[in-house]
């Protein structure tokens, strides 16, 4: 279970582990299974811990007063499921964060996490590059979500994550995309003729 991991921070970050920084992170990150339809974290719980997914999917969404679902992210293999703002500040999440699958993580704390940051020089630069990719992505999504049509947003992410397409129900990308599973299925039929 740990080799996806290893592999992952060794692409990620194109730094060579050594063995000692291996049994490191074996000894550091502890397995975990949900269920599917099982919460990693739900709103107003502190996010205790970071999840790398191994296999599975999952959802983040977070529920408004009228009790709609707003996603906010999709996860899968190779994606890291947490609440920083939570994680960092100690503040009730506003967000649940569940399992659509059976999924199994590689959970740590906040304090583990910053303690491998500063022993393997490897897990630093695996981390500073996702806080720049993810930065860049929120940026396109925003930019995305306030200038583009309902159309031309499906597109970019049936382009950009056609594995979603195939694990998350309509409704679940429709929520992500900010648009009606109407809309959506309207804009899936237009894409087929």
């Amino acid at each position: 279970m740990h080799d996806k991991l290893i592999v992952y921070i060794e692409q990620y970050s194109t730094l060579q582990l050594t063995n000692e920084e291996k049994a490191l992170i074996v000894a550091t990150f502890q397995p975990k299974k949900l269920r599917k339809k099982q919460y990693f974290l739900q709103e107003g719980d502190v996010c205790k811990y970071a999840g790398f997914i191994v296999k599975g999917a999952m959802r983040q969404y977070s529920v408004d007063e009228k009790g709609i679902e707003h996603i906010v992210q999709l996860l899968i293999e190779n994606y890291w499921a947490n609440d920083r703002e939570s994680s960092t500040m100690l503040t009730a999440s506003k967000y649940n964060i569940e399992a659509c699958e059976d999924t199994e993580l590689l959970i740590l704390t906040r304090a583990e996490m910053l303690d491998l940051i500063e022993k393997i020089p490897a897990m630093a630069k695996m981390v500073f590059l996702m806080d720049e990719r993810n930065s860049i992505a929120n940026q396109r999504r925003l930019n995305s979500t306030i200038s583009n049509t309902a159309e031309k947003r499906y597109e970019e992410f049936a382009s950009n994550h056609p594995q979603f397409i195939q694990r998350f129900p309509q409704h679940t990308i429709a929520s992500f995309l900010g648009i009606t599973k109407e809309t959506l299925s309207r804009i899936r039929k237009q894409a087929t003729k």
